[in-house]
């Protein structure tokens, strides 16, 4: 891998020197999770929200549903280092189901980041669902390291609230007996200490994140490959009145792929 943004002294060593900015290599854990450093001032409602997506260069965020065939070994590695940062990961119901989501495991080579922080052992799980309509006898509920949470809106049938706190997940209401408002869920995860927020999808609840105008960061991965065919793009949902800006803070390479940070003007 190798930095391409921002510039440093490093970074504009020449190809193929042992200088460690410049030449190709492959980055430690404490290298990624330096250049994925949340900021120290939070974002909307008083947290940082940031989602991590990968895309083929067509602009498919899946292939025949899952998004494993058009990722890579250094695309999981800054995956995990993503989570391992994170006070919660939040995902949609949908995204639970086709990627068979597990709870998050406490990893030792961030544990001592970790505690500096002020963060558990591990990540909690938030997975947004105004239905409930959920499996709650699997390890995600079951046997978490830190409790899950569900949000999800006033309205959700009364079973399925009782069935998720059986099963041990933490309740969180956060929006109408319809749906859930993703602002008033970022609110609500601040006001309960977790102020550094990662989503990994799916493409429809981003696109209510986006349409909120709550997404603080956008950590893309550009995979060097054509699908075709008519899968997601990373963001779905009803188009923006107008686009939103962000801009380019961070670009590593490796083999084609491509790993970008982008950050709300």
């Amino acid at each position: 891998m190798r930095r391409l943004l921002p510039v440093t002294d490093q970074t504009a060593a020449a190809p193929g020197t042992e200088h460690p900015g410049g030449a190709a290599r492959e980055w430690s854990l404490d290298e990624l999770a330096e250049a994925y450093a949340y900021p120290a001032d939070t974002g909307s409602g008083g947290a940082w929200l940031r989602a991590n997506m990968v895309s083929s260069l067509d602009g498919a965020a899946q292939h025949e549903g899952r998004s494993q065939p058009i990722s890579t070994a250094t695309d999981m590695r800054i995956f995990g280092t993503l989570r391992a940062l994170a006070d919660v990961v939040v995902v949609g119901a949908e995204t639970v189901r086709l990627e068979g989501y597990r709870p998050a495991r406490a990893r030792d080579a961030f544990a001592g980041r970790r505690a500096a922080a002020g963060q558990g052992p591990a990540p909690a799980i938030a997975v947004v669902s105004a239905s409930l309509e959920l499996d709650f006898s699997l390890p995600l509920f079951t046997a978490p390291l830190v409790p899950t949470l569900v949000i999800t809106g006033a309205g959700a049938p009364s079973d399925r609230l009782a069935a998720a706190r059986q099963a041990g997940a933490r309740v969180v209401i956060a929006g109408d007996a319809n749906a859930v408002d993703p602002a008033r869920a970022v609110r609500e995860l601040a006001g309960l200490g977790f102020r550094r927020l990662l989503t990994e999808g799916g493409p429809r609840m981003l696109g209510q994140f986006v349409a909120a105008g709550v997404l603080d960061e956008l950590c893309l991965t550009l995979s060097p490959v054509l699908t075709s065919g008519d899968a997601q793009r990373i963001v779905g949902g009803p188009g923006l009145a107008e686009p939103e800006r962000f801009r380019l803070a961070g670009l590593l390479e490796e083999a084609g792929f491509l790993f970008a940070r982008y950050r709300r003007i």
